[in-house]
């Protein structure tokens, strides 16, 4: 059996006992050169600066390199730990500390800083908080909109699971995008994500939608851990009923050895065709490739989104 290395034991408490999932090698089509340049560094800098925690580093995105090199970076709040223990997951797990009532400020100083057109801002699961941290999210939000007026804001929200009037709170904040990952199919969640429920976090997006039509809403898959393609597209099925406008699809990696094992490696030629197939259900932007990743390219989706949306309006 491989030793866990104390840092592991700190970040993954819940897994320690878990039997080892050996890592496989990652085939050609899926490696990403090391981040070295300047721009990378410089975006490091500012978040260290400002106290501000990113998902690129918490869920060791494989595109920070790309991402922090042209000054995009996914700002996680509520801080590094969470209350959640999903097994595909490199956030750390355990009890979180206080809310930082200086957050809203310094993630709305370090977008003003970059000049960024477009923001995604996550966080961990909150489940220790009353709201589940919706108020911080509509916080941060009104902080942003102050700061950087012109800047469009997308947010990769927790599912408020047994927060009554949580949903409500983030979206009277106007948000340009909801984002809520389903993850993946619904016989998978015990295993994969055991603290959600498949068809409440379905429920969530639909609700976005009756709250307020105009708020684009998305969502996104992981493959290769396991599923059918049946039931990828009988998810694109149940997303499209609940009127999502942008499914993300994209490869599980698998961080340690601990965490669920990867049952395979999706080829490009797959995801295009998941792409397409997608589409012809009706969505208005898919991203399908295996570093597709919720905030991968954000900004320049987001564009494509509206231009979509415009069309099908008739003002296109």
């Amino acid at each position: 059996m491989t030793e866990i290395t104390p840092l592991e034991r700190v970040r993954h408490p819940e897994k320690a006992n878990r039997p080892d999932n050996p890592i496989q090698r990652k085939p050609a089509w899926i490696r990403v050169k090391a981040p070295v340049s300047k721009t990378y560094n410089e975006t490091r800098e500012l978040m260290r600066g400002l106290n501000l925690t990113t998902v690129c580093e918490e869920a060791a995105c494989p595109n920070i390199g790309e991402c922090w090199s042209k000054k995009h970076a996914t700002m996680m709040i509520m801080g590094e730990i969470c209350t959640r223990a999903c097994a595909f997951c490199n956030v750390s797990t355990g009890k979180p500390n206080a809310l930082d009532p200086f957050e809203p400020t310094n993630v709305a100083t370090a977008v003003k800083t970059m000049g960024l057109n477009h923001i995604v801002i996550t966080s961990v699961d909150r489940d220790d908080l009353a709201d589940g941290g919706a108020q911080h999210f509509a916080d941060v939000i009104t902080a942003i909109r102050e700061a950087a007026p012109a800047t469009t804001i997308e947010i990769l929200t927790p599912d408020f699971l047994k927060k009554p009037g949580a949903l409500e709170i983030v979206v009277a904040a106007k948000p340009d995008v909801f984002n809520h990952n389903l993850e993946t199919v619904p016989k998978l969640y015990t295993t994969v994500r055991p603290g959600a429920r498949y068809y409440h976090s379905l429920r969530l997006l639909d609700r976005v939608k009756e709250l307020d039509p105009t708020i684009f809403t998305k969502s996104g898959l992981m493959v290769g851990l396991g599923e059918e393609k049946d039931e990828v597209l009988q998810v694109m099925d149940d997303m499209r009923m609940a009127d999502i406008d942008f499914i993300t699809i994209g490869q599980y990696l698998q961080p340690t050895v601990k965490h669920h094992a990867i049952d395979r490696f999706v080829t490009p030629d797959e995801f295009s065709v998941l792409e397409k197939q997608a589409y012809a259900k009706g969505f208005l932007m898919v991203s399908a490739s295996p570093l597709t990743r919720s905030s991968h390219h954000a900004g320049e989706d987001f564009a494509k989104l509206k231009i979509a949306r415009d069309k099908i309006a008739g003002r296109g």
